[in-house]
């Protein structure tokens, strides 16, 4: 007679892996494939397999999902479930035992131990049905003879068995045990009798395996799993234990059966396999499969989040001249040290692998959706690298200083992992040809853009230090037309490039920190020029502005900054004024309050520049001890034809006017601008290319003496 071939039904979304399960199973089972978790559950219900194998990492329903699913059908929840995954995890498995997956088989696949294991299961599941078989049988003579009730129960567990055999009471207590638990467990039956399974506790499993076991084992009666456990001579062993629970005839359990096998070879195998299969056996690192794995799946992650990835492509320079010199044992130490101290720098979750040779990657996911700025942080996360080899390395009693170039490749989703690594090898190729101990992006634009920006940032440095800035000046004129001040900007007289404007310069100082130096600068310059000025019936009562940036204010020392700047120039506080951004509001508006007014009581003024563009309200306004408003060019640019920016004009001159304060309204470029706003609503102050550009200081002298 000819016994059926078990049935097992595969669920993977990878054809790859599918085709591997079929030649692994094919020639002992029945084998059915799914490529959803929809699928299975479909095919399961129809035609109800032996055992279920199904991959953990699934789109839509995943492994953890479809095993709850296929548990919540009456004609499944016997069924085993494998797991199939990756990699094993502590977590990641007992959320699969939790949910009454019965083992895990990783990849990639080993041949004899995966058929080994799924027959196992296939035996184990057929002796549970035998025993409950026998368990109904038990339950049906109960009624006839008490006495002998909890014999017939023993009894039908197959207690000469090879496997470890002890059998507890309700509550626990070690009633009895087969010799093989003894050869196993090195515990003899008078070591064992009126103790707990505890006593075999290894120290691995947290207190929520143990309760969820015993949670399964309560409500099912049932319960099978690896678990790590500690002989009577202290070795930790791995075993695969079965629990049986006994139920008497009130309903309740009376007894219960564990049989267990010791697996520790196959542990040990499986992990030995991973490891090669995995890991970079000298720095522990991920290799380079497992880092095309992960980068496959973060290419996929930032195809969802939109946010930019980035992969760092190191190669160690002149890795090579030091295996020639002090041999493959010290190039082998400094590989371990360089893994260990780029580990030691990038963030939890990030992922350091080692290439081959002398070459190291770092992924990085999540940088930002702007590729500017992730292009940015990039670059800061990668000299943070480098960075960390900075110190020397010691080597045995050898200290070598090392260093190494970089190449950069951003994604986003779009790129194949192939060409990620072609874009990053291009790049490293790039620092590598500029002279080592670089970095490179591979978008030229996006490199040429980052060595503009740090060319660009140098070359600022240099002009604070080599006196390449200037102030300009901007008349403001009262109603009658007569310069009663101006405003002081700063411009950068490049020697190459010619004048640059702020535009092009202060969003990079504000980035850098530079704007602190060059404010003070201004600062310092506009006050001597007060000071000059002061002489001259002409000019000694003009008042200059100067703009004062939100980093610059919200400096601790800032008020104190401007007080010595008065008294080493000699310049008269009522003179200067002081011109701040709404964005200053945006926090700790008491302590800009408490900033103005120890300045104010000094005599210097300030303007609120910009009104209209941010952050003010009239709380601000009424707080704020200000001398002046300063309309925004935009709504002056639209005086003429829109409504809306006469009307915020007006309303701002208004309030001002009612606040006792001035305004001054900037951008005036044509005649019907300026009568709208002096004429028509009593605007105090204007400045704009109808009166004046900016100019340096001669021209504005000569302006003064025109006018």
């Amino acid at each position: 007679m000819t016994h059926p071939r078990p049935k097992i039904l595969a669920i993977d979304d990878t054809p790859e892996n599918l085709l591997t399960l079929g030649a692994v199973l094919a020639a002992d089972f029945d084998l059915q494939i799914a490529t959803s978790g929809a699928m299975g559950l479909k095919l399961a219900m129809e035609s109800p397999p032996d055992l279920i194998l199904v991959d953990v990492m699934m789109p839509g329903m995943d492994g953890f999902e479809t095993c709850r699913r296929l548990k919540a059908e009456s004609a499944l929840k016997n069924t085993p479930v494998v797991f199939v995954t990756v990699m094993s995890e502590t977590e990641s498995e007992m959320q699969g035992l939790a949910l009454g997956g019965a083992d895990y088989i990783t990849k990639p696949i080993n041949v004899e131990i995966a058929r080994q294991r799924i027959r196992n299961l296939l035996e184990r599941e057929a002796l549970r049905t035998k025993i409950e078989a026998q368990r109904d049988m038990l339950e049906v003579l109960l009624a006839e003879r008490q006495q002998v009730e909890d014999e017939l129960r023993i009894s039908a567990v197959a207690f000469a068995s090879q496997n470890g055999m002890m059998i507890t009471d309700a509550s626990g207590v070690i009633l009895r045990v087969n010799p093989a638990f003894t050869r196993l467990t090195g515990y003899s039956a008078e070591d064992a009798v009126g103790q707990t399974p505890a006593m075999l506790k290894s120290g691995r499993q947290a207190p929520l395996f143990y309760q969820r076991m015993w949670e399964a084992v309560r409500e099912k009666g049932y319960w099978q799993g690896e678990i790590w456990n500690r002989r009577k001579s202290g070795l930790i062993y791995a075993e695969m234990l079965t629990i049986t629970g006994i139920f008497a005839g009130d309903g309740n359990i009376s007894h219960y059966v564990a049989s267990f096998t010791d697996i520790t070879e196959d542990k040990e195998a499986e992990a030995e396999i991973h490891r090669l299969a995995y890991y970079d056996p000298l720095t522990r690192l991920p290799n380079r499969r497992l880092l095309h794995d992960r980068l496959g799946q973060a290419v996929a992650a930032a195809g969802r989040s939109r946010l930019y990835g980035v992969i760092f492509l190191i190669d160690l320079d002149n890795f090579k001249a030091l295996n020639d010199t002090r041999g493959h044992d010290v190039g082998d130490l400094l590989l371990v040290e360089v893994a260990s101290r780029l580990s030691a720098v990038v963030r939890d979750g990030d992922t350091v692998a080692r290439q081959g040779g002398d070459e190291f990657v770092v992924l990085m996911e999540g940088l930002a959706a702007d590729i500017e700025d992730a292009a940015a942080l990039a670059k800061q996360r990668g000299e943070k690298l480098q960075d960390a080899t900075k110190r020397p390395f010691l080597l045995g009693d050898y200290e070598y200083h090392c260093k190494f170039s970089i190449g950069v490749g951003l994604f986003q989703g779009h790129d194949s992992v192939e060409d990620l690594f072609k874009h990053a090898d291009l790049a490293l190729y790039q620092a590598k040809n500029a002279g080592r101990n670089g970095m490179r992006f591979f978008d030229p634009a996006m490199q040429a853009a980052l060595d503009l920006r740090s060319a660009l940032e140098a070359e600022l440095r240099d002009a604070i230090q080599s006196q390449q800035l200037r102030l300009y000046y901007q008349p403001q004129v009262d109603a009658a037309r007569r310069v009663v001040g101006a405003e002081a900007l700063v411009r950068w007289q490049h020697p190459q490039r010619g004048l640059v404007l702020p535009n092009d310069f202060i969003p990079l100082a504000e980035d850098t920190g530079l704007i602190l130096p060059i404010g003070y600068w201004v600062l310092e310059t506009a006050c001597r020029q007060l000071h000059a000025w002061a002489d001259d019936q002409r000019t000694r009562d003009l008042q200059v502005a100067v703009n004062v940036s939100a980093r610059q204010f919200h400096q601790p020392e800032f008020v104190q900054q401007v007080l010595d700047v008065l008294q080493q120039t000699g310049a008269k506080p009522h003179l200067l004024k002081l011109e701040l951004t709404e964005s200053l509001l945006i926090s700790d508006v008491d302590d800009v309050i408490s900033k103005m007014g120890a300045l104010k009581e000094m005599g210097v003024g300030f303007s609120l520049d910009d009104y209209g563009t941010g952050y003010s309200s009239l709380a601000y306004l009424s707080r704020l001890p200000l001398d002046q408003l300063k309309i925004d060019r935009s709504f002056v640019m639209g005086i003429e034809t829109s409504e809306t920016a006469v009307a915020i004009c007006a309303a701002t001159i208004s309030l001002a006017h009612n606040l006792k304060l001035q305004v001054v309204a900037e951008g005036v470029e044509t005649e019907a601008q300026w009568h709208i706003l002096s004429t028509q609503y009593q605007c105090d102050f204007v400045q704009g290319f109808l009166f004046s550009r900016p100019l340096p200081l001669d021209a504005f002298e000569a302006f003064l003496l025109r006018n």
